[in-house]
């Protein structure tokens, strides 16, 4: 009954998305004859207001009447490009939560349960929102401090029974992903299923608050060792956080949009950008983990002139291949070694051997030459990385989610920095922080480092062979088991496997009766 609910969802979201007109505007000219005929289905359900909005307004009205996850949904696939264009993406980066704040009740209840304890024992005084989004809501509150003081807090509460919501809605979320990878070819590459465990992750962390309070404990103590000056994250408050709270200190500053206040208060708009830019390479390079929804509403400046980021409720991750990886390209592109950036692709993993190396360099300098007959002040460093990633495509590279929320957060930090200084370098900028990562991790140091690692893979993989040897033992005995008598299910193992068979099959016929249906209905409506 589940998957029928979940189809009957996809449906009405199918015809709600092909009525704002959100299916026209998607890329699928060359992705093959069926596509291609159900965008021209949708566009004839679309509202003709619709047809003639190429902009945010028909998307962000379509998501948001599908409710906070299609909102999620659609910030999610901002970061992927490569699935909805980059247009499309352009758009739906703009997309916000409008949604009206849940009652103080409800928002005490959640806090006096997640801590166990009452209100008035956990906070002086708790006040009401004061801001809301499709997660959570934020709320002042005031706790007690040393000396008789008392000090105010910042407390994200979560949206009650939000985590019920979320398995409906990822149930159609699924179903549409399977859908997509058996029927549309062009979409296999993209591998939406994976898309959709992604967003399955990232949202099941954003819903507990201990994991928010952690990455922002653990991008602190980032932060205090590389010895970052002029950016800092809010503290913690462990006593008062919970799996459906998280409490920390309240900030004070000016919002980094706002160029002129800052100005007017005496700040530095160009050291501001520049802080923004290499703290925020830094993180990715250095760390491997950085903010990943730095839009300048999450951005503070306080009296000192450091840069405060709150919400890191979305993170990103990048390990030593993809650090490399982005350095690498980075530092060739600033050195015009187009044959470095190449030969990185296909070191990683991330183009399939059958190309050419040098094929592929040819393509990076299409993407890097005309760069350099531009002053420095209009060249996007976000934009090129964007570029490459369209370039890749051709090459087959499989899609890297973790480079694209790089990119796309890229993209974000860039904008803020040029939007506080017109004239800002972002490549001047950026050297310094490259440049030293690979001076110390691809030069004679991290030969040295490397060789370390190696030693002791080769010590750990020693120590385990002696299991590695029983489990192959085991493992050669079962197979020639199998091979003297075969491999055998028992009746109600084949059974269970038809029903299964079954199932799907019945399900998807109904998605797809269903959308055959919101079909014609359109077309009669336009009739």
């Amino acid at each position: 009954m589940s998957r029928f609910t979940a189809s009957l969802r996809l449906v009405r979201a199918g015809y709600v998305l092909a009525r704002e007109g959100v299916f026209a505007a998607l890329p699928v000219a060359e992705a093959g004859f069926v596509p291609v005929l159900a965008q021209k289905l949708a566009r004839l359900i679309a509202r003709r207001g619709s047809r003639r909005q190429h902009n945010a307004e028909p998307m962000s009205r379509a998501m948001n009447r599908l409710g906070p996850f299609y909102v999620k949904l659609g910030q999610f696939l901002a970061t992927r490009p490569d699935i909805v264009g980059q247009k499309a993406a352009r758009d739906l980066s703009a997309l916000q939560d409008r949604v009206k704040p849940f009652a103080q009740n409800q928002a005490v209840l959640q806090v006096e349960t997640t801590l166990n304890r009452p209100i008035d024992q956990i906070f002086d005084s708790f006040g009401a929102p004061i801001a809301a989004a499709s997660m959570a809501q934020v709320h002042e509150a005031v706790v007690p401090a040393a000396g008789g003081r008392v000090e105010k807090r910042a407390v994200k509460v979560i949206r009650p029974h939000l985590r019920r919501a979320f398995a409906r809605n990822m149930e159609s979320f699924y179903l549409a992903a399977h859908m997509a990878e058996k029927y549309v070819s062009y979409m296999r590459r993209l591998r939406p299923v994976k898309v959709v465990e992604n967003l399955e992750q990232t949202t099941k962390i954003e819903m507990d608050m201990r994991l928010e309070a952690a990455a922002l404990s653990e991008m602190a103590e980032n932060i205090a060792k590389g010895g970052d000056k002029g950016f800092r994250v809010p503290k913690v408050d462990w006593e008062r956080t919970g799996r459906d709270c998280l409490t920390m200190e309240w900030v004070e500053g000016i919002r980094i949009s706002e160029r002129e206040a800052l100005l007017a208060a005496g700040h530095n708009v160009e050291q501001l950008a520049a802080a923004l830019m290499q703290t925020f390479l830094s993180h990715a390079l250095r760390d491997g983990f950085f903010h990943a929804d730095m839009h300048p509403g999450n951005l503070f400046v306080d009296d000192s002139g450091t840069i405060i980021a709150v919400d890191l409720g979305i993170t990103g991750r990048l390990g030593k291949k993809e650090k490399r990886f982005l350095a690498e390209i980075l530092y060739g592109f600033i050195t015009r070694d187009y044959y470095r950036v190449a030969r990185v692709h296909f070191e990683a993993g991330y183009v399939p051997d059958h190309h050419s190396v040098e094929s592929f360099a040819q393509a990076n300098r299409a993407i890097g030459e005309p760069i350099y007959g531009q002053s420095v002040e209009t060249i996007s460093m976000a934009r090129l990385l964007g570029l490459l990633f369209e370039i890749t495509e051709l090459f087959n590279m499989q899609t890297r989610p973790e480079l694209l929320l790089l990119q796309k957060n890229m993209v974000v930090v860039e904008g803020v920095a040029r939007a506080l200084d017109p004239h800002f370098n972002m490549w001047k900028v950026a050297e310094p922080v490259v440049g030293a990562w690979v001076a110390q991790n691809l030069g004679v140091a991290g030969a040295v480092k490397d060789m370390a690692e190696s030693a002791r893979a080769v010590v750990g993989f020693a120590r385990a062979l002696p299991e590695l040897g029983r489990r192959f033992d085991h493992i050669s005995k079962a197979l020639q088991r199998q091979a003297e008598h075969g491999f055998k299910l028992d009746k109600a193992s084949l059974l269970l496997l038809a029903q299964l068979q079954a199932r799907q099959n019945r399900f998807l016929r109904l998605a797809l009766w269903g959308i055959g249906l919101i079909l014609l209905i359109g077309l009669a409506h336009f009739w």
